[in-house]
């Protein structure tokens, strides 16, 4: 087994019905951009009833048709934030946590600290979350799952993931293994996956390898490491 392995994300995902909701961060091969994706996924009809919008740099879930929502707590939220150099992504409103915990001065893991996995038992969902902290031209990142230790929800299990930006590396965590019932939820460090250096090839192959029936949403941002400039992509399936 190759440890240092680093995935076509288009492989890892492809034929996988259901990996939930996913993050990936890195850095291009050029070494000139950061890179970030968020996507969702879904498969009751309240789930599947969203789509992303961007205002002002901030990303949020919506619902596409507000008639049809059943549950909004667990399906809209701030999925992407900015705290000052620190670019914020989660799968739920604990975008909104970590956000008020930098402002007080704790860490990223230490603002999780008061959260855990998502009340939709049998599954009991994770939370994953993770931080891009810029710097000289640079920047490092954390990533991080909250989940339950048991089939009970008894307690809950968090882990904190830190790496250093590689040229060409990225890490993508998801929520959950592929479909179930009760749904496996994601194991282990999150996976090494290839950072090209075009916006739109990430996004292409990323969106195109998703199961189609039940992808809902994709957002990706490059940020140029000298400039600061951004690059976003966004789809909806629904429109």
């Amino acid at each position: 087994m190759n440890v240092y392995k680093i995935n076509d994300i288009a492989e890892l995902i492809s034929g996988n019905p259901y990996v939930g909701r996913g993050i990936v961060i890195g850095k291009s091969k050029d070494g000139e951009k950061a890179a970030c994706a968020y996507f969702i996924m879904g498969r009751s009809e309240n789930s599947r009833n969203r789509i992303f919008t961007e205002k002002n740099g901030e990303v949020f879930t919506e619902p596409f048709d507000e008639k049809k929502v059943v549950d909004p707590s667990l399906i809209i939220y701030a999925a992407i934030r900015q705290f000052n150099k620190s670019l914020i992504v989660t799968n739920g409103n604990q975008t909104d946590t970590i956000y008020n915990g930098l402002k007080e001065g704790k860490s990223f893991s230490d603002a999780l600290k008061i959260r855990k996995f998502e009340p939709d038992e049998p599954n009991f969902t994770p939370r994953i979350s993770g931080i891009i902290n810029f710097a000289y031209n640079d920047f490092d990142y954390e990533m991080s799952i909250l989940k339950s230790a048991d089939e009970k929800g008894t307690a809950c299990n968090r882990y904190t993931f830190s790496y250093q930006s590689v040229n060409g590396l990225g890490h993508f965590i998801h929520t959950y293994i592929t479909d179930g019932n009760p749904i496996p939820t994601f194991c282990g460090e999150p996976e090494r996956v290839e950072i090209p250096n075009d916006v739109d090839e990430f996004t292409d192959k990323l969106w195109n390898a998703l199961d189609n029936n039940n992808k809902i949403s994709l957002y990706v941002r490059y940020v140029d490491l000298k400039t600061n400039k951004a690059e976003n992509r966004l789809i909806n399936k629904n429109k």
